[in-house]
């Protein structure tokens, strides 16, 4: 059903997931917004922000260079990758979908000719219509791209400090704990104090004290400065050894599809998302 025109499919894929109606004239929950934002708020700009090689350049015009991960290369077809030029841990990334990411910790274990054919399965794979239509990854080129391998002493996998931003307005942050293993989550204001909502299941909920990262006032000063000429995007780093390094940039967070809990947070956090009208002529 993909093919259908956006403003009769999400309506219906939204109903799906959360068994509530959407009016796209009168969105006013926090994700109902999430679907209008896929349906109407169509600029240029959205492409290559969500494209995780052509984001580099904003990320260098507004905060620089230092705070993005090394990149060995990046790569137009599965073919161009030379496996023997990489170090012996990397990360190869689809540019332009999500959660396609192969993480090689040790090169010689790897079966290159199953990672390439992998790769190609991402290279035929169009992200607006794998989902929900979420319209910023309808155009972009698919590509691969190698970084360095990123990890912190004592963690089996990163942190995620996910940052919702409403106009350049930090509201609260995202945290993602042991994604490998024992993946759980939750939101923390801006002083790293617990807040009392979710979008996952209690067991999946981050139920241990975690040490605030020193490195909290300048993610969220640059988060600011990435997300100010947008209603809303969520803004990713990672904080490893005091040294920020930016992940992505994320437009309509899991599709729009995870209610929050309680139910009353839905408004509260939606209420913060300000929808522009300039954009309500799209198709």
């Amino acid at each position: 059903m993909t093919f259908l025109p956006s403003k009769i499919y999400v309506p219906h894929l939204y109903e799906f997931f959360t068994n509530k109606k959407l009016d796209l004239n009168n969105p006013i929950e926090f994700n109902q917004k999430i679907q209008w934002y896929k349906v109407f708020y169509r600029p240029k700009i959205l492409n290559q922000l969500v494209d995780k090689f052509a984001v580099r350049d904003y990320v260098k015009d507004k905060i620089g260079g230092q705070y993005l991960n090394e990149c060995y290369g990046v790569y137009q077809s599965p073919s161009e990758v030379d496996f023997n030029k990489l170090p012996n841990q990397f990360v190869i990334k689809a540019t332009h979908a999500s959660s396609y990411n192969l993480i090689v910790k040790d090169k010689e274990k790897l079966d290159v000719n199953n990672a390439k054919l992998l790769f190609k399965k991402w290279m035929r794979t169009n992200q607006y219509y794998r989902t929900g239509q979420e319209w910023a990854y309808k155009d972009v080129q698919p590509r691969l791209i190698a970084e360095k391998f990123l990890e912190e002493k004592g963690q089996s996998s990163l942190i995620d400090y996910k940052f919702y931003c409403f106009k350049g307005e930090v509201k609260f942050l995202e945290v993602h704990l042991d994604r490998k293993d024992n993946h759980k989550r939750s939101f923390y204001d801006l002083d790293f104090k617990k807040l009392p909502f979710r979008v996952v299941s209690l067991d999946k909920t981050i139920d241990k004290e975690i040490e605030k990262p020193t490195t909290l006032n300048k993610m969220i000063a640059l988060s600011k400065k990435l997300s100010g000429d947008f209603p809303f995007v969520r803004v990713d780093f990672y904080s490893i050894n005091d040294k920020i390094i930016f992940g992505e940039m994320t437009f309509y967070p899991n599709d729009g599809r995870k209610d929050f809990y309680p139910e009353k947070y839905n408004k509260v956090i939606g209420d913060w998302f300000k929808l522009p009208d300039a954009f309500k002529n799209n198709d």
